[in-house]
């Protein structure tokens, strides 16, 4: 399995904020069983699950259900690193958010970042993949806040979604996530995603610059190299989360998208050590996790979503992968980031 992971940059804005909000971030690493010396390392990467635990020992210990949701905050720690100055050259909003959907990896692997367009603008979709632990909903909703406060520094303007949505239930009271996000926040939605005009995502970029903007592109495409050593597998991995929904790819099709013969394509797996079916397969049992942890997708349209031709299949696939029925599964992490600040700092104490 692929081995999804945070950027030490990132990671160390979050902590950063952590501090802010009063939290003591040396405890917190050392009952995390985790090197707060990492964050120091330029190449240093953690875990989805990882990330995760020290969000949900932060909100227990905090007290705050709400941590960090602030896009003060968020613009001030939410660390983009290289990937943020290549946004910064680029032409234009869409132009930047289109370069973030090519290297997400770089600031993080669990997560993803996808452009869907509509009549009037787009929708930006965060999501996550991998990892055995709930996301915490704190986590994406300072994903979101980081996203939106970023398109308004580097177009120098205070731009507002006009809609964001989560897959959470609705808290108790969403009157602090209507100040945050400055536009209606909408709960129990199929997908973390806001919504951007078109007029604004046409905004230039102040700091725009050709050369500057092929510089950074450079770094970052050498840092996805160094991140993953198997190109080729991470662009078949791609393709296949694309493709799943409409149907089950064929080995064939992902060759010639690649531009390659299958006995070519078939042969760099083989040398990067693995295989169509094993990649398929681990896409597949990534977007379950995804898929599952989202009530409003019934099994049947999960079985679809990853390109199975009935739940009977999904439901084997999932007995393997989490030796659990996708019913069981999906139960297991139906709470997820709704659980009350008691419940949360039981956790915390567990985990020290």
């Amino acid at each position: 399995m692929t081995l999804r992971t945070s950027s030490s940059a990132w990671v160390r804005g979050v902590v950063e904020m952590f501090a802010a909000e009063g939290v003591d971030v040396d405890t917190l690493f050392r009952d995390a069983r985790l090197d707060i010396a990492d964050l120091l390392d330029p190449a240093g990467r953690f875990s989805i699950d990882d990330v995760s635990t020290l969000w949900e020992m932060a909100v227990a210990r905090s007290g705050k259900v709400t941590l960090g949701l602030s896009r003060e905050l968020a613009l001030t720690y939410g660390k983009l690193g290289v990937v943020g100055h290549a946004m910064m050259a680029c032409p234009t909003l869409l132009e930047a958010l289109k370069q973030l959907s090519r290297c997400m990896d770089v600031v993080s692997s669990a997560a993803t970042f996808a452009l869907v367009a509509d009549a009037e603008g787009h929708w930006f979709e965060l999501g996550h993949l991998g990892g055995e632990r709930p996301v915490p909903r704190q986590r994406v909703e300072f994903g979101m806040l980081t996203m939106l406060g970023f398109c308004s520094w580097i177009t120098g303007r205070k731009l507002q979604a006009s809609a964001v949505e989560f897959v959470y239930p609705a808290p108790g009271d969403a009157r602090l996530h209507a100040e945050a996000f400055g536009c209606a926040v909408h709960f129990g939605s199929t997908a973390n995603r806001a919504f951007l005009r078109q007029c604004d995502l046409a905004l230039p970029l102040s700091a725009r610059d050709p050369d500057m903007a092929a510089l950074h592109a450079r770094l970052v495409e050498q840092e996805l190299e160094r991140l993953d050593n198997a190109p080729t597998s991470h662009r078949v991995r791609l393709l296949l989360a694309q493709r799943l929904a409409h149907t089950e790819p064929r080995r064939k099709d992902i060759a010639e998208a690649l531009n390659t013969s299958d006995r070519t394509f078939q042969r760099r797996l083989q040398a990067e050590g693995t295989s169509f079916q094993q990649l398929l397969d681990e896409t597949r049992r990534e977007l379950a996790q995804q898929y599952l942890r989202r009530p409003r997708h019934s099994l049947r349209h999960v079985a679809d979503l990853l390109g199975f031709e009935d739940q009977g299949n999904l439901f084997r696939a999932c007995k393997r992968w989490f030796g659990e029925s996708p019913s069981a599964y999906r139960t297991r992490f139906s709470v997820a980031g709704e659980a009350s600040p008691q419940r949360l700092s039981a956790a915390g104490s567990r985990l020290a």
